[in-house]
């Protein structure tokens, strides 16, 4: 579509009370011009325009390569702004929608509808409305007998009669570019010494020419972020647009109301997601899984059919039919193959866990390499920081690591090694050898079979 988009971002938002521009608080993980930007790029090929003012550079570094940045230096109203993009605009494009980086909520199907009614000379804007029982402040609009707009007026020059219009200007217009581009200079200063676009609504009626509105079908679609609260009020929302579609899409979600799945996130069907569970960042959990309760999870790939119960996953990596927890504690680099069990109050970091191996509670793994079939007993500690840096604990498939051993790294222990209960390994211990005591001494030698019998 020859579309320009111009988004307004470059006020202060002082009522945020925060360092951070305001169109950068986040919404379930993504800063709110996120959202905008989203909406708009799916509307057309061309990057959209930003209005910047306050904040500028810190806006510039996070959406460097989804938009072009242009600077309002003094924020002199919604008309000077738009005058800003004039320059880089002007004659590239047919119609050009105006909208807001504080309005994250509005949809893209919602701003097709508005562009839908494709605006030309005679007809030169069209603008979204909204009817709300409670006006929030918003002007009014008033309609003539076919059913056109007459004029925008503003809630304090509104006499008692328009007081009573329920239709709301919700302040986000699509134009058709040459009329504005040739207008928009024209704009009235107003008492305040600032230029406001509803003036456009005035200068066009007053050229005999159309203006034409339509209604968002969900009025929170338009809810604008001033503060805190409404930061609040947006998030809520946004997390339950995101819940229905995921349990539309085959996914229990078994409360709603305290779930958080971000944006980003992604999930197979029949996966059951329990109360209190927080899903963040580029996470993608397979099917038919069981997730939850009270269970974070960020940055991390969840394979099939796998279970999480109250636990920590921070950059992870599970393959299909791992069971954790309760209390598991998966942190950066941590790789669990397929069937590896991990019991309650574990911690793995930096490591890799083979194909059926079992993890006992109480148990520490960073920086290690674990053969498939391993058991690790309860309590077993890797020490892989001697104080300057991280060694490599390597364990061999089929090996049993009895309950409190403690494996000072760097060590390794071979195919089908055993070490006692409490014992302290500080020497690598050779396949299918036994070792025990502090520290540790391999005391006896199993052959093979044997050692695949017990495990059996």
């Amino acid at each position: 579509m020859n579309l320009a988009t111009v988004v307004l971002a470059a006020g202060q938002g002082t009522r945020m009370k925060s360092s951070l521009p305001k169109v950068l608080h986040p919404i379930l993980g993504k800063p709110m011009l996120g959202y905008v930007l989203d909406a708009v790029s799916r509307l057309s090929e061309k990057k959209p325009v930003v209005v910047i003012g306050h904040g500028a550079q810190q806006i510039q570094e996070v959406f460097k390569d989804s938009a072009k940045f242009v600077f309002q230096n003094e924020q002199l109203g919604t008309g000077h702004a738009v005058l800003q993009a004039m320059p880089t605009l002007a004659g590239e494009s047919k119609w050009v929608l105006v909208t807001y980086g504080d309005m994250p909520l509005l949809s893209s199907d919602t701003l097709q509808r508005l562009i839908d009614t494709k605006p030309d000379n005679s007809h030169p804007i069209t603008l979204l409305t909204v009817f709300l029982e409670q006006s929030h402040g918003f002007g009014r609009i008033v309609r003539d007998s076919r059913q056109n707009v007459s004029m925008i007026i503003e809630e304090a020059h509104a006499t008692e009669e328009q007081l009573k219009i329920s239709e709301c200007n919700a302040g986000v217009y699509v134009f058709d570019s040459e009329w504005l581009w040739k207008n928009l200079p024209a704009i009235p200063v107003s008492p305040k010494g600032e230029y406001y676009l509803t003036d456009l609504v005035d200068i066009a009626i007053k050229q005999g020419k159309l203006v034409k509105a339509i209604s968002v079908e969900d009025p929170r679609e338009v809810v604008g972020i001033n503060n805190r609260i409404h930061l609040a009020e947006a998030v809520s929302i946004m997390r339950e647009r995101i819940n229905e579609r995921w349990m539309l899409d085959g996914v229990t979600i078994v409360d709603p109301a305290t779930t958080y799945i971000e944006p980003s996130v992604s999930l197979g069907k029949d996966t059951i997601i329990f109360p209190n569970t927080f899903l963040r960042g580029k996470t993608i959990i397979g099917e038919n899984c069981s997730i939850g309760p009270n269970s974070m999870i960020d940055d991390t790939k969840i394979g099939n059919e796998c279970v999480v119960r109250y636990s920590v996953l921070e950059s992870a990596v599970l393959e299909d039919r791992v069971d954790i927890g309760p209390f598991g504690h998966l942190r950066k680099g941590a790789y669990l193959s397929e069937g590896v069990h991990m019991g309650n109050f574990g911690e793995v970091k930096d490591s890799v866990l083979g194909r059926g191996t079992k993890m006992g509670h109480f148990s520490y793994i960073g920086n290690a390499q674990i053969g498939e079939n391993v058991n690790i007993g309860a309590g077993t500690i890797t020490c892989n920081y001697d104080g300057e840096k991280k060694n490599v604990t390597k364990i061999g498939r089929n090996a049993f690591i009895g309950s409190d051993t403690m494996l000072v790294a760097p060590v390794e222990l071979g195919e089908g090694a055993r070490t006692g209960a409490g014992s302290v390994v500080t020497k690598n211990v050779d396949a299918y050898t036994l070792a025990v005591g502090v520290p540790a001494r391999s005391i006896k030698k199993f052959p093979a079979n044997k050692v695949d019998e017990d495990r059996e």
